[in-house]
């Protein structure tokens, strides 16, 4: 969508208002941690000593709806992926902490993320569009963009490498986890998912914002439009953000096909096991289901709970467990398009095992490539 349209779409709405929900299901829970608010100058003092070394002091972990086995009461180390509904709204204005709307749906949803975000989005939060800030060289949907391009949208909504990034989108725990292994690719360790994301968030009582402001959206259509001029060769401003590409983190065709010989990743599909069995249609019609041979299946949905939330890494850690998938053997994740594979690496990530690979082109690119082998009955 062009910035004119956009901002007209904003003017048109009668000024910034804050909407608070009226359900009474919204009201905050008895078992919500308070020490998230009490202690929230603390806890802020040792998330920023936690930016200078990646991996170092203490995040606080989901709470959940009351505690999760000794999990949601407990402040955990930042290799924990994900952030509460919670400690975020304590820290929500806190000057080096940078919230994204990450939303992304498939086309069968029907819906529309800018739309949804300018209809109502966490205070303060900034859109960011996975579908747009992408790869603008190849067909293949969302596909990760140049190191030098991520850079450049990053500088353009204002991100600063001392900031702490949190992520969610609208379905809960979904799209998130792609833009949270984006900006660990590109070198940038200090991202967390927000658990839940904003049906949690809207669930838990807190004020979203209505009306996105004009400066809002020009950022976000300035982060597309120089990922575009870049990919045509066009000027564009200096970049600030500066990246460091980690490519352990990516696989891409060439290498998930060498490894159904030499299997040196288990390859793990997060897709629905009928479309990984072949006996259910893939969303993109003009592509067979099947699976890459010698690939598992673990859907996505498995990680999480009826809240959309992580499951606690014992429940994890079982789910991997019954599928015969070591933690001490690489890991590369794929699903239909690179989105949902992402949840998987957030998954294993909460188990310690930080070096998941996403195969980026997933199955469309698999399943449209000529001759790849694939296994299962629609090919």
């Amino acid at each position: 969508m062009a910035s004119s349209t956009l901002l007209s779409t904003t003017l048109l709405v009668a000024g910034h208002c804050v909407i608070n929900p009226s359900l009474s299901s919204a009201l905050p829970q008895k078992s919500r941690d308070f020490a998230a608010f009490s202690n929230k100058r603390a806890f802020s003092s040792r998330l920023r000593t936690t930016y200078s070394a990646p991996y170092v002091g203490r995040v606080m972990a989901s709470t959940g709806v009351g505690p999760k086995a000794g999990y949601a009461t407990s402040s955990m180390s930042t290799n924990e992926p994900v952030v509460s509904v919670d400690w975020l709204h304590s820290n929500l204005k806190e000057a080096d902490i940078k919230v994204l709307d990450a939303s992304w749906y498939m086309p069968h949803d029907q819906r529309n993320p800018i739309q949804e975000y300018q209809v109502a989005h966490i205070p303060g939060a900034l859109f960011f569009d996975v579908d747009r800030i992408s790869d603008r060289s190849t067909n293949l949907p969302h596909m990760l963009p140049s190191e030098e391009a991520f850079a450049a949208a990053c500088s353009a909504l204002g991100i600063e490498n001392k900031d702490g990034v949190v992520v969610y989108d609208g379905k809960g725990l979904f799209s998130a986890a792609r833009l949270w292994w984006m900006f660990r690719v590109f070198g940038h360790e200090k991202v967390w998912v927000l658990d839940g994301g904003l049906p949690r968030w809207r669930a838990s009582g807190y004020d979203v914002e209505s009306s996105a402001s004009s400066d809002a959206i020009l950022k976000a259509n300035a982060a597309c439009e120089v990922v575009e001029k870049l990919y045509q060769g066009q000027p564009i401003s200096p970049i600030t953000f500066k990246t460091k590409f980690h490519p352990y983190l990516v696989l891409s065709l060439d290498q998930v096909k060498e490894n159904i010989e030499n299997k040196t990743y288990q390859h793990v599909d997060v897709r629905a096991k009928a479309r990984f069995d072949g006996i259910a249609p893939e969303p993109r019609k003009e592509l067979p289901s099947g699976h890459v041979p010698g690939s598992k299946c673990v859907p996505f949905p498995q990680m999480l709970d009826s809240s959309q939330t992580l499951l606690p890494a014992e429940e994890l850690k079982k789910r991997f467990e019954e599928e015969d998938i070591s933690l001490d053997r690489p890991i590369v994740a794929s699903c239909g398009s690179g989105v949902t594979a992402c949840i998987l690496a957030l998954g294993l990530h909460r188990l310690g095992k930080t070096d998941v690979a996403i195969y980026d082109g997933s199955w469309t690119e698999w399943a449209m490539e000529p001759n790849m082998p694939i296994v299962g009955s629609s090919s």
